[in-house]
């Protein structure tokens, strides 16, 4: 009886490490190639910006306008993202849930 119970803890305990590792290399699997599309498209949106900041300059006559005038805008997003912080977390936390519990 007790060589019965000890294999079934030991197979317990084995499962559970299978299973863990699982769910690790599968968030694994989803945040490498997200922290990659992350970084590239991070170079897209400065690049993007230096020229949406150049060509508002060409259109006000002022090159250092057009850049001011995009600052304003992220300033504003900023604070939209300040004051929506609870809602956005919130989010972010239920799909990470879901994305670890979910088979």
């Amino acid at each position: 009886m007790v060589k019965i119970l000890k294999d079934y803890i030991e197979n317990h305990v084995e499962l559970l490490k299978l299973d863990a590792t699982e769910k690790t290399l599968k968030i694994i699997g989803i945040s490498v190639p997200l922290f990659l599309i992350s970084i590239m498209g991070s170079f897209f949106i400065i690049l993007l910006n230096i020229g949406l900041a150049l060509l508002l300059g060409k259109w006000v006559n002022n090159y250092a306008l057009g850049f001011f005038i995009l600052s304003g805008f992220y300033l504003l997003m900023i604070i939209l993202a300040f004051v929506f912080r609870n809602h956005i977390k919130n989010f972010i936390t239920n799909k990470a849930i879901e994305a670890f519990f979910n088979d």
